[in-house]
């Protein structure tokens, strides 16, 4: 090479490292997601943007699980990610505050690939952003942080916003101060029926009356808050947060299993409402159901509480092993105390050391303890001997007399004289407690006392350690959980979607929050106002972020297409129960009776026999139907078998609550149109709505335009109108020509009919079935 074409050289090499050097600088603070260029904070935050970068692409060669980890490189733990590297003595994978020297950052920009990280082997590969977020991390001084959701949430001031004009309390700053970093805009908000019937249904899980439309919509006096308080104050509201805990608690009028037999649950049920309607405190209602009957004061309000505990699947099979299922008792109750309360996956340290969370096998069975000490063995008779001897409570159990029912029982709703004995909890045999090898209950290994994982909150040493103790843990100020994910799964209520999407999963593997400055917020403002759920329910309720239309445009389809920020309101379906809740109201058929034993309505014959294990077993060997109001009652007084739970409900996503939920599937099948359009119950509520409409007597176009009130609760636009309208002179001519396919369509249901105007009646029926098939009926918006 001569001196000229060595120059030459040079040159280039210059103006190529000028190059990626202006690049890189120009990088420094920007980041490209999609199309869309983001600058990077000042701050790198490990938790929401270095961990998910590792746990997505070097956690599965660097992370928790030993068995996979490669060069003895472990990324996910301080310590170890910072220490010299031990196949490559003298180097380190992270130096804080030097980029040259962390063998993490030379590895991810290599394209040598018997270096470069990930290897190509395991077709992961690192963006441009995702390495300049690492070496402005390590730059800045690659601080570590505790997983997000295991720090004690505290206060952060309001975020600075454009708009001052928009917000209607502390919510609003959040959510804009999030819209503004993306370029949104908030939307309109949504109109008085619009908003009326979203409030109803978030807060009561019923549709607005006719005459509340009319009222809230026209009034010059009420005010928001007023509406606000006046659905808080209903005694439905009871009814729609204990509708959200049964899942939870995995509620049943079964006990489970093959031979899945009756049990009288109920009344813990109407605790719950009551409990709800009250507004107890959530520290307080979670203390009473997990340790009432340890309680000082203890009485037999708190003690059946404690059935909470005793929902799980019983077994009245015969040639059980009781340990074996004693255990698998325990280990529900533990849990459902994971995932319902703390929000986390622990049920996975039952069998080994959490793959991914800091949670030990020991952690579990130190859980575990707390709930080992119930005398409980399983029901002592089959199904048989239980309907013959009515012995529909596993004991331990609480008999409730009629004189509690005249006192601190007062809120059961008994129909009749049968003997009430619910199953609770007491701490009446001490046992010991063992880590069980691979989870077995016949491997116990290690003994452990009742403990809790410190990776959350370290066991007080003044708490007793018992499940009172444990109560104390779950509600004490610094325990950086139980708040977060209550106010997380109120939210996913109104909005359909959490904060932290992931509601049953607060850990690594979960989503991280949207707005994690909100949730905080929204935590510590539910511990601070006594954990008081309407307290928190109106703020969020009231919010300008709640109030907004649900219409979207092409900006929003384009960059935020799952409304995660909030610049519309929140649109989704209804869930099951208060579809069929929607539909009876609307009728004029609900039943509003609040509390009592649980209900059979319509369900296709042979179902339940199906489901049997075979010849007479029990009181629920055949399905007896419920006649009279009965059959009207609140989806959430429906009988849960759970072999066989409500038809109806499970097509539209209802758990067989089996185990515990916090999160249902959202499907959509064409069995969910075929059920609204052929099941009984919505054929006789239209039925019903339209014998009502007819014997007003009204002109065809205004019964029909009345119809379309009841069901949508606004008025119909012109082009609904001519539709509508159209379809019904089609049905009117259809059964003026063949009056017995009227007949025989009215006689659909229990409910009669008026005998007079039977065409004009069936007509109306058949719009009323469209009607409730809409989308817009079944949809929350």
């Amino acid at each position: 090479m001569n001196q000229k074409q060595y120059i030459l050289l040079i040159g280039l090499l210059g103006i190529l490292f000028l190059g990626l050097w202006f690049k890189a600088k120009n990088n420094e603070n920007a980041t490209v997601k999609g199309n869309q260029i983001e600058k990077l904070p000042p701050e790198i935050s490990f938790n929401f943007h270095v961990k998910p970068i590792l746990s997505d692409k070097c956690f599965a060669c660097h992370g928790p699980d030993g068995n996979k980890r490669k060069a003895g490189l472990r990324l996910d733990v301080e310590q170890d990610a910072k220490a010299e590297l031990t196949e490559n003595p003298g180097k380190y994978a992270i130096m804080p505050g030097s980029v040259e020297n962390s063998e993490l950052i030379h590895r991810i920009v290599s394209e040598d690939p018997s270096i470069m990280m990930p290897p190509p082997d395991s077709h992961l590969k690192l963006t441009s952003d995702e390495k300049e977020i690492l070496r402005k991390w390590i730059d800045q001084g690659a601080k570590y942080e505790r997983h997000w959701a295991f720090i004690t949430p505290v206060l952060s001031s309001m975020p600075e916003i454009s708009s001052r004009d928009w917000p209607l309390n502390e919510i609003d700053y959040f959510v804009l101060n999030k819209m503004e970093e993306i370029g949104l805009n908030p939307s309109n908000e949504a109109s008085p029926e619009k908003l009326l019937r979203r409030l109803s249904l978030d807060l009561t899980g019923l549709p607005p009356t006719i005459s509340e439309v009319k009222k809230f919509t026209t009034s010059e006096t009420l005010n928001y808050d007023e509406i606000v308080d006046y659905y808080l104050s209903k005694p439905a509201y009871g009814e729609k947060m204990a509708r959200d805990w049964m899942d939870v608690s995995r509620y049943a009028d079964s006990h489970g299993y093959q031979d899945d037999s009756y049990r009288t649950m109920w009344p813990w049920r109407d605790w719950v409402i009551h409990a709800f309607n009250e507004n107890m405190p959530f520290d307080q209602f979670l203390t009473w159901q997990l340790a009432g009957d340890l309680l000082p004061d203890t009485d037999k309000e708190k003690i059946l509480a404690t059935g909470f505990n005793r929902n799980h699947p019983i077994t009245q099979e015969g040639g059980v092993i009781d340990e074996e299922y004693r255990s698998t008792y325990v280990s529900d109750r533990t849990n459902t105390l994971g995932k319902g309360i703390l929000g986390l996956t622990f049920e996975c340290a039952k069998c080994h050391d959490h793959k991914y969370d800091p949670f030990s096998q020991k952690d579990y069975f130190q859980v575990y303890a707390f709930f080992n000490n119930v005398n409980e063995k399983g029901l002592q008779m089959d199904a048989v001997q239980a309907k013959n001897r009515k012995y529909y409570a596993d004991a331990p159990f609480i008999s409730i007399e009629d004189e509690d029912l005249d006192g601190i029982l007062s809120f059961i709703k008994k129909t009749d004289t049968t003997d009430l004995k619910v199953m609770v909890m007491n701490d009446s045999a001490r046992r010991k407690a063992f880590v069980l090898a691979r989870g077995n209950y016949d491997a116990p290994a290690e003994e452990v006392t009742a403990s809790t994982p410190e990776a959350i909150l370290e066991f007080p040493e003044e708490y007793p350690r018992n499940r009172l103790g444990l109560a104390k843990w779950l509600t004490d100020p610094n325990n950086p959980l139980t708040a977060r994910v209550y106010v997380n799964r109120l939210w996913a209520s109104l909005f359909g979607l959490g904060i932290v999407e992931t509601i049953e999963d607060f850990g690594s593997q979960g989503a991280l929050p949207s707005h994690p400055e909100l949730l905080n917020w929204l935590s510590v403002e539910f511990m601070e106002s006594g954990w008081d759920i309407k307290h928190i329910l109106k703020i969020m309720v009231s919010s300008a972020t709640y109030r907004q239309s649900s219409s979207s445009n092409p900006a929003l389809k384009e960059i935020d297409p799952e409304n995660i920020y909030l610049a519309r309101g929140p649109r989704f379906r209804l869930n099951a129960e208060e579809i069929r809740d929607y539909v009876l109201s609307t009728s004029g058929l609900l039943n509003e009776q609040v509390g009592g034993p649980s209900v059979k309505p319509y369900q296709p014959p042979g179902l339940w026999e199906e489901t049997n294990a075979g010849g007479n077993r029990g009181i629920l060997t055949t399905y007896v139907e419920d006649s009279g109001d009965k059959l009207y009652r609140r989806s959430l007084y429906t009988f849960w078998k759970r072999t066989l739970p409500p038809p109806s409900m499970a097509i539209f996503d209802a758990p067989n609550r089996d185990l515990c939920e916090v999160r249902r599937q959202k499907t959509n099948t064409p069995l969910q149109a075929l059920a609204l359009q052929n099941d009984v119950q919505v054929l006789e509520c239209a039925k019903v709505l339209s014998s009502q409409i007819s014997e007003e007597d009204l002109p065809d176009e205004e019964a029909v335009r009345s119809l379309f009130q009841h069901v949508l609760l606004r008025q119909p636009s012109d082009e609904e109108m001519d539709l509508l309208v159209g379809y019904h002179q089609e049905c009117v001519d259809k059964f003026d020509s063949n009056k017995e396919d009227a007949i025989k369509l009215l006689e659909v249901g229990n409910a009669e009919p008026g005998e007079e105007k039977q065409t004009e009646t069936a007509a109306l029926m058949m719009v009323a079935q469209v009607l409730y098939n809409l989308d817009e009926t079944i949809t929350k918006e």
